[in-house]
């Protein structure tokens, strides 16, 4: 699994799933003053996340992802089970990156963690079962 087929995998999935404003590596706004609840927020300028949209969650509604894949396999990945690492990964995206998403872009984010043997973690499970559903209300009228 690569990093640049499920962006643009990803993205595609929305489009197909009827959200608007699909945008791959949207660059996120310029910080002016907010503060943040961790130190690990990302503050750069020039921040992009992986993929954002409009209606995953309801129509108006935006979201950014990010997405990492893991080798489960890695040393630093293999001393726990593949379940807590998954939500370390996702912990880790969240705390640089949520608090931002929120005060600056008013948005929601999500972190959609894979491993390189192909396993999802558990809020890319929820993200891309909402995209699911989205696509078969669109596409078969459900």
């Amino acid at each position: 699994m690569r990093h640049n087929n499920i962006r643009d995998l990803t993205a595609n999935i929305l489009l197909e799933a009827g959200c608007k404003d699909v945008e791959v590596e949207p660059q996120l706004l310029p910080i002016s003053g907010e503060t943040f609840n961790y130190r690990s927020t990302i503050t750069e300028n020039s921040a992009r996340l992986d993929v954002s949209a409009r209606g995953v969650w309801s129509p108006l509604d935006k979201v950014y992802t990010d997405i990492r894949v893991f080798n489960s396999l890695a040393p630093t990945n293999n001393r726990q089970s593949v379940d807590d690492t998954f939500r370390r990964h996702e912990r880790e995206k969240i705390l640089n990156y949520n608090d931002r998403v929120i005060q600056v872009e008013k948005a929601t984010f999500m972190p959609l963690v894979f491993s390189t043997t192909g396993l999802m973690g558990p809020k890319a499970e929820v993200f891309y079962k909402r995209a699911a559903d989205g696509f078969c209300k669109g596409k078969y009228g459900e």
